[in-house]
């Protein structure tokens, strides 16, 4: 299987995009789209992310790593099935397959910032070797509304053409940072924890879906209210690059039975065979459940 295909099998145009999603993708590195998922869909949703949590409580999302002062669950799909028509989201997946090409799940966590935290220094998700070699596209999934007061993530548009800054060291693979030139340094505040020039806090009703380049640079800000401010963060990287949950790894029987050969590939849960694609960067052994 391959990414057009797998779209195709979905109903989904190959593009999954229109002029002007792709457009401002490609100008300011996102763009919103509301009404992405049904209500009812989205009330379960929330109702699955407080039972896992009652259940995990301050273990929650240790899978890939537990945030102090953020309610977190990782591994959403061998938990339940409520996050499973995220899956299916056109504009996600044409925004990803636009950016990345043949695309994978690269992670997909749940997160609601406690009220006084959120508030994090500008950054980089990943990095980038040249312009446009994007690695990760984002895509977060909104649970509650993102109000001004609740901690709403704040971007730089067009800051997805600059120099890639503070990117947490996880994410750097075999990337190697590089001088900056004068014009790129200039850029960088001194304090990536102010407020940016042309900065936008980015707000949205629930059920809407912000996708974004993951090049962008951006920052949660301070959550000042105690309303809720549920959402998925689910992430697509390229094959050819590693999962930030490598789904094999927790791979259950359920989750398998469950998935359909679409959502497989995407999940990349199939078992390696001879001949598939080498990662460029190093990936932990597979450890599927048939093992």
């Amino acid at each position: 299987m391959y990414t057009r295909q797998a779209m195709r099998e979905l109903g989904i145009p190959s593009s999954g995009l229109s002029a002007a999603q792709a457009a401002q993708l490609d100008e300011d590195g996102f763009f919103i789209v509301e009404g992405v998922l049904p209500d009812a869909t989205v009330d379960r949703m929330r109702s699955e992310f407080e039972r896992i949590h009652a259940v995990e409580n301050d273990r929650g999302g240790h899978e890939v790593h537990v945030e102090p002062g953020a309610r977190r669950i990782s591994n959403i799909f061998n938990k339940t099935d409520a996050f499973d028509a995220c899956l299916e989201i056109p504009e996600v997946l044409g925004a990803a397959h636009y950016l990345l090409g043949e695309i994978k799940v690269h992670g997909a966590n749940l997160r609601d910032p406690v009220q006084g935290y959120g508030k994090q220094d500008l950054h980089v998700d990943v990095p980038k070797l040249f312009d446009d070699d994007w690695w990760v596209v984002n895509a977060m999934i909104m649970m509650d509304d993102m109000t001004p007061d609740n901690g709403p993530t704040r971007v730089v548009p067009g800051s997805h053409r600059w120099a890639p800054i503070n990117v947490p060291y996880v994410n750097q693979g075999d990337w190697e940072p590089r001088p900056l030139s004068p014009a790129e340094a200039a850029r960088v505040p001194e304090d990536l924890g102010a407020p940016y020039p042309g900065e936008v806090l980015v707000t949205a009703p629930a059920g809407s879906a912000i996708i974004c380049n993951s090049s962008m640079w951006h920052a949660g800000t301070l959550k000042r209210s105690n309303t809720y401010r549920r959402m998925l963060h689910l992430t697509y990287t390229r094959r050819d690059l590693p999962q930030q949950l490598v789904q094999l790894d927790h791979l259950t029987p359920e989750l398998y039975g469950r998935m359909s050969p679409v959502h497989r590939y995407l999940l990349e849960i199939e078992p390696p065979r001879s001949g598939d694609g080498v990662l460029r960067q190093p990936k932990r052994e597979h450890r599927g459940w048939w093992n």
